[in-house]
């Protein structure tokens, strides 16, 4: 039987993932206990790893040790996608992602993606703290995925080689990296830059290259990345807030009992505190060390930015549940 290529890659793939699998099971009972998984791509000094490692601790003294989590850290079982395709299918407990990554599983997700959506930090906080958090983690699952916690990711600014962004007009003729998220692209196209969807591990090498012109993050993305060693220039005009969120395989979720589930969601939900603790004192640490090394930090009017994006929200009055969001979500006090 003749193969296409395509499908000699596939069963490839599948053929080296099985000894993965089989190793890192999604969940195993020891000693009268169990045991999750939990993997990512992120290093050990993020605040997002450190807020797991509290989590894991607190199920472990919550449970008394009959519920624990072991971490994987540094995209050992793989990318950010492949741990949401284990974890869909049962072969992994937990892990995260960015809202953005969210949206291909439902259109909900959507609204965290809007520029300027939040008036604040606590206003952000209140909305995914609150009954519209809540609703938003768990819209995914009937694709197999159950959100934990919203962990704060902070605010998406510009950064850029030649010049700096102080109005939407210096964005005229730029390739901004943006993620693969219709909402991100959407941004960037209605202030007048030319959004280019490229995998964060491809971004340093496409602004050496001059591939794109600049992307947008948050400060310690930015400074971790090492993206500031080629991009001087940094201006904080915040337009979106998009959270990071912890979530959990639903087929391993049906089959913890309801005590269980009770640690776990304890667990996660204590460890948030902690992350926006971290996050906070991450955002000072990493502003400080790009301006050491060289980049220009600016501070534009954030009404010019805002003012050229109102539209994107009337184009979701066509999507009653997306445009029911962005009411509730102003209306959050």
């Amino acid at each position: 039987m003749h193969m296409s290529r395509m499908t000699r890659i596939i069963l490839y793939q599948i053929l080296i993932s099985l000894p993965l699998l089989l190793t890192f099971s999604h969940c195993n009972n020891t000693g009268g206990g169990r045991s999750l998984k939990l993997a990512h791509g992120l290093p050990t000094d993020h605040p997002v790893h450190l807020a797991m490692v509290s989590m894991a601790e607190n199920c472990a003294k919550l449970s008394d040790g009959k519920l624990t989590i072991e971490i994987y850290p540094g995209g050992q079982l793989g990318s950010e996608q492949q741990c949401v395709e284990l974890l869909q299918i049962g072969s992994l407990a937990i892990t995260k992602v960015s809202a953005a990554v969210m949206e291909s599983f439902t259109d909900d997700y959507k609204v965290l993606g809007l520029p300027y959506l939040f008036r604040s930090k606590e206003h952000a906080f209140s909305v995914l703290d609150g009954d519209i958090g809540k609703e938003l983690l768990l819209s995914t699952e009937k694709k197999w995925i159950r959100g934990l916690c919203f962990y704060d990711a902070g605010s998406r600014s510009f950064y850029t080689i030649d010049q700096p962004v102080l109005t939407p007009g210096d964005l005229a003729g730029l390739k901004i990296r943006v993620m693969k998220s219709k909402t991100a692209m959407e941004m960037v196209q209605a202030l007048g830059g030319s959004p280019t969807p490229l995998s964060w591990g491809e971004l340093f090498t496409a602004l050496q290259s001059g591939v794109v012109d600049g992307a947008e993050n948050n400060p310690p993305s930015f400074y971790t990345s090492h993206h500031y060693e080629v991009c001087k220039h940094y201006s904080l005009d915040e337009h979106t807030a998009v959270p990071d969120v912890l979530i959990v395989s639903k087929k391993i979720w049906n089959g913890l009992s309801q005590e269980e589930q009770g640690w776990l969601q304890t667990a996660a939900n204590k460890s948030v505190t902690l992350e926006r603790k971290l996050w906070a004192e991450s955002v000072k640490k990493s502003l400080i060390e790009v301006e050491k090394a060289g980049v220009k930090i600016y501070y534009p009017d954030k009404s010019l930015f805002s003012d050229k994006v109102d539209n994107i929200y009337d184009s979701y009055k066509d999507h009653p549940t997306i445009y029911s969001y962005i009411q509730r979500i102003k209306a959050v006090r």
